[in-house]
């Protein structure tokens, strides 16, 4: 049986936009007034349009959202910034109210929204614990036990008693992390605060959530940090324009985030070639056997790339090289490689214009989704380079034959041994 500790139904949350906003009190009643006597806005100069003047206009920050969450769950929340993520644990922490809609929580909530959350800057470290802990609704004696715990987690030992505004930023979001993974809330909120911390203190973070999550907790985690949301979170959901577009396994969700970045970005080559590249390169795209151009490959496929090139005016390329990376959105570079290493036969002694094929065979990649890095070089002198405009993904598909599929998180390439048994007689 399940126990959804979350409930969101038709969650909506609206800002109207150039009410107020002058800086003081005074001017706002002046410009209020005005407004309501249809009169033009007293505090503009002549000449100046006035773009405060905007009755009755709104933006939807969260637009019809829907969702549970089970207890225990791990659930990542990924989009572009303005989706409406943060707006969302606001309205869950009870940071502020939704327009309209209702939201159902089941036990006490620990939330971590920006850095320091919850903290008095002029108590200290010893005292903001307390103080959190009584937020949360724990006793003294709760807090008193988890004290040590959290203090050397948090690697504050030294300036425990000191005022957190003498705290770096760093301080400040490990105290605050400590604090509220240690406090045992039923429910923990995490919204991109890890990014603050240096690299060790955000693997020991992600370990703590992990542990929190195996203790039967529940966590909701913000991130743009498209590896930390793979490895701590099994589920995910995709905010687009404040409303639920994917709500599935972490890795179909990451992959309908960078599809839907795909489709709403103007792209253009030039946004992905390095400062220092001349623009040789013209165009890059994957193909099917039909040279077709294609966005995604079923496993066990050949993946075939096409770079064409344009020689600047004046210029030749007297031995065209291409090399390539391929890039995990999640794991990093999978594999790379280029033609010097594979010595190619040119032939001709120059080029003014034309198109590199790389054709590769027998590339074992695991479903998910990934992107290409590309240089072009005359010799050994690289000239151009497009990184990371290119961008595909590798299908499910029957690659054994036997109706199962590899796992996802084995790795980035699948598997297929021949096995055998040998028999001591």
């Amino acid at each position: 049986m399940s126990h959804p500790v979350i409930s969101v139904e038709h969650l909506s949350k609206s800002y109207r936009l150039g009410q107020i906003g002058t800086g003081t009190l005074t001017n706002d009643l002046k410009v209020w007034w005005a407004r309501m006597r249809g009169k033009p806005n007293p505090l503009l100069k002549i000449g100046q349009s006035d773009h405060g003047n905007r009755e009755g206009e709104t933006i939807w920050a969260l637009k019809d959202v829907s969702f549970t969450v089970e207890q225990g769950e791990v659930l990542g929340i990924i989009g572009r910034n303005g989706a409406g993520k943060s707006t969302l644990l606001k309205i869950l922490s009870r940071v502020t109210a939704p327009t309209s809609g209702q939201v159902k929580v089941k036990g006490r909530i620990a939330s971590l929204l920006e850095v320091g959350t919850g903290f008095h800057p002029e108590l200290t470290g010893r005292e903001n614990i307390y103080l959190n802990g009584a937020i949360l609704g724990m006793t003294r004696e709760e807090v008193r036990r988890k004290f040590d715990e959290i203090v050397a987690f948090a690697e504050v030992e030294q300036f425990i008693d000191t005022p957190v505004k003498r705290y770096s930023s760093g301080m400040y979001v490990r105290l605050a992390f400590a604090v509220a993974a240690h406090l045992e809330p039923e429910i923990l909120l995490v919204d991109e605060v890890l990014a603050v911390g240096d690299a060790e203190f955000q693997k020991k973070c992600l370990g703590k959530m992990g542990d929190v999550a195996k203790e039967g907790r529940t966590v909701l985690f913000v991130s743009h940090n498209m590896a930390a949301v793979q490895n701590l979170c099994p589920k995910a959901l995709l905010l687009v324009k404040g409303s639920v577009s994917s709500i599935s396994t972490t890795e179909n969700v990451i992959s309908a985030y960078h599809l839907s970045q795909r489709k709403t970005d103007q792209i253009d080559l030039d946004d992905f070639r390095p400062k220092w590249a001349r623009p040789y390169i013209t165009a890059v795209s994957l193909v099917n056997k039909d040279g077709i151009q294609i966005q995604s490959v079923p496993m066990g496929e050949d993946l075939e790339f096409q770079v064409e090139f344009l020689c600047p005016e004046g210029t030749l390329l007297h031995k065209p090289v291409l090399g390539l990376v391929i890039n995990h959105t999640t794991r990093g570079s999978v594999a790379g490689v280029n033609m010097r290493m594979t010595e190619f036969n040119y032939p001709r002694n120059s080029f003014s214009a034309g198109k590199i094929i790389a054709n590769l065979q027998d590339v074992n990649f695991i479903q998910g989704q990934y992107s290409v890095d590309f240089w072009l070089g005359d010799g050994s002198i690289d000239v151009d380079a497009i990184l990371g405009y290119l961008r595909f993904s590798i299908e499910e598909s029957d690659v054994y034959g036997t109706g199962k599929t590899p796992f996802s998180h084995f790795g980035v390439v699948y598997l297929n041994p021949t096995w055998r048994i040998c028999l001591n007689e």
